[in-house]
């Protein structure tokens, strides 16, 4: 692999000749690198970016970085209580499918998770500073993403899983929600629904907007009205289902439709619907987005869509080596912009027709 360059003319820095070029003390710079807490917020972020762009380099880093690769690709998640239970076995399938091309070049998976409650360019800011590995994956991707504009100006070789709405210049793949927003929307109008409401996430991640315009167009080409008290947005989570399906059924004219962009929503609308004494698929027809063990046990079924994550990571990967000079000719694919498509899987919860 190659190393990462530095303003250094090629060298790597140590944390003297940081802490030199900031004029600060050796310790308040180790401090902020390590995320310390009695670190002024603005001096960390100085020390973070200078670290990225001169090239720091930790001395327990040993021979690998020596050499100037650590032969290890990472990958970025979120974590945290809100999105914990969304992941299920989502990140565990494209994890094997990312090891799986990786090591047939001997390199290993290092897996990054952020916390919900930490800011993921801060975070990703001290894993650059840190070298943790020769390239990155990031995930959750929002519209306006940071991480981008920081992994280009350290010249680190990068994929997001997950568009972002800057210029389309970095290699991503990202699962079809447009495919599916419209897929879903024609479904449901075929069987009579004409107020379908969908459960959004409530930040501001990419997959929610993308997701979001292709249902206002599967609306248009249908000549129904978009109605914004139909997007209700919650948590990523069964409690954000939950409260999502307490709001649909305050609503005055209720919508006899619900296209969900998170599985694990499905629990809890199920949950309070059976709380009311109504039944999905019967006095609410719902579409979730990913099969999931998870939906196996939900009854009726869950209708929605279903993609080998296996699949998925492999192509993560292979798609990451192909944007790296050492691979390119193995994987000769150059910068890949890739909407991985999904199957229609049909389960009792959208039986309902109103026709």
């Amino acid at each position: 692999m190659v190393a990462w360059g530095s303003a250094y003319g090629g060298t790597m820095a140590g944390i003297r000749e940081l802490a030199d070029h900031l004029h600060l003390s050796i310790g308040t710079v180790s401090r902020a690198l390590n995320g310390k807490p009695d670190v002024n917020p603005e001096t960390r972020s100085r020390v973070l970016e200078a670290a990225a762009a001169l090239g720091y380099v930790p001395n327990q880093s040993g021979r690998s970085l020596r050499q100037g690769t650590t032969n290890a690709v990472g990958f970025m998640i979120e974590s945290g209580n809100d999105v914990a239970g969304n992941l299920d076995n989502f990140f565990l399938g494209v994890f094997d499918g990312v090891q799986i091309v990786l090591s047939r070049h001997h390199l290993d998976l290092i897996v990054l998770p952020c916390s919900t409650v930490e800011d993921p360019h801060q975070y990703l800011q001290r894993m650059v500073a840190r070298r943790i590995a020769d390239a990155l994956i990031i995930s959750a991707t929002h519209r306006k993403e940071p991480r981008i504009e920081l992994l280009q100006k350290a010249q680190i070789p990068f994929i997001s899983l997950g568009r972002s709405a800057m210029p389309d210049d970095y290699a991503w793949l990202d699962l079809d929600f447009e495919g599916y927003a419209l897929r879903s929307v024609d479904r449901l109008v075929a069987k009579g629904h004409r107020r379908i409401a969908v459960g959004m996430p409530g930040n501001d991640i990419n997959l929610g907007f993308v997701f979001h315009d292709a249902y206002r167009a599967a609306l248009a080409r249908h000549g129904l009205a978009y109605d914004p008290q139909l997007v209700l947005r919650a948590a990523s989570s069964d409690q954000g289902g939950y409260h999502i399906a307490h709001d649909l059924l305050t609503l005055p004219d209720r919508p006899t439709a619900l296209i969900l962009i998170y599985e694990f929503m499905a629990v809890g609308v199920y949950r309070r619907l059976q709380e009311e004494g109504l039944a999905p698929g019967k006095d609410l027809a719902i579409i979730g987005f990913r099969e999931s063990p998870l939906a196996s046990f939900l009854t009726p079924r869950l209708s929605c869509f279903r993609l080998s994550l296996r699949d998925l990571g492999v192509g993560l990967g292979e798609s990451l080596l192909a944007s790296m000079p050492a691979f390119a000719d193995v994987y000769p694919r150059g910068i890949v912009h890739k909407v991985w498509p999904m199957e229609f899987v049909a389960g009792g919860s959208d039986a309902m027709d109103v026709r």
